[in-house]
């Protein structure tokens, strides 16, 4: 038999008053336009419906809202104080070398640089070397590609986010 009821956290979700709704999505994504859009469609009847409004609200932001959403986001190798979800997501990090710190902060800086803006990535499951890499190989972007490389990364990195707010109980 199958069950058709609102998974547990995605009723909570649903049934949040608007402003702690707004705030529990800013947590995931920092842009307010994403969250304005994700907030206007409650309630969602399934977190499909939840990830595909994510999706699509990520390829709606502009340039002004996607600076906004990596403004939440720490340099890779540095999450901020108190955060646990840059630090788990950053995982991968923890047990690098000093020697690779040093190189993660040079190449963090050469990106934010190059491009005027944090490098982003969906580090859930990378190790310190694939992120070094993956920096390494997008610095030679240009910035049109690599703004579109940002955006799908941010979408992942929603997805994940979300995913942890509505199957959470």
């Amino acid at each position: 038999m199958t069950s058709t009821a609102t998974p547990p956290g995605l009723a909570r979700f649903n049934a949040l008053e608007q402003q702690a709704a707004y705030t529990a999505l800013l947590e995931v994504c920092a842009s307010t336009a994403w969250a304005r859009r994700l907030l206007a469609a409650r309630p969602y009847a399934d977190p499909g419906a939840l990830y595909a409004k994510s999706d699509a609200a990520t390829a709606a932001l502009t340039e002004a809202d996607l600076a906004e959403a990596m403004a939440g986001h720490p340099p890779i190798g540095r999450p901020e104080p108190g955060d646990p979800t840059s630090a788990r997501e950053q995982r991968g990090m923890a047990g690098a070398t000093d020697e690779l710190r040093a190189e993660m902060l040079e190449l963090n800086l050469a990106y934010q640089e190059k491009f005027g803006h944090v490098f982003l990535i969906c580090a859930t499951g990378r190790t310190a070397e694939e992120m070094r890499d993956a920096v390494r190989d997008r610095l030679g972007n240009p910035p049109e590609e690599e703004r579109e490389i940002v955006r799908t990364e941010l979408g992942k990195i929603n997805r994940i986010r979300l995913t942890r707010l509505v199957e959470e109980d």
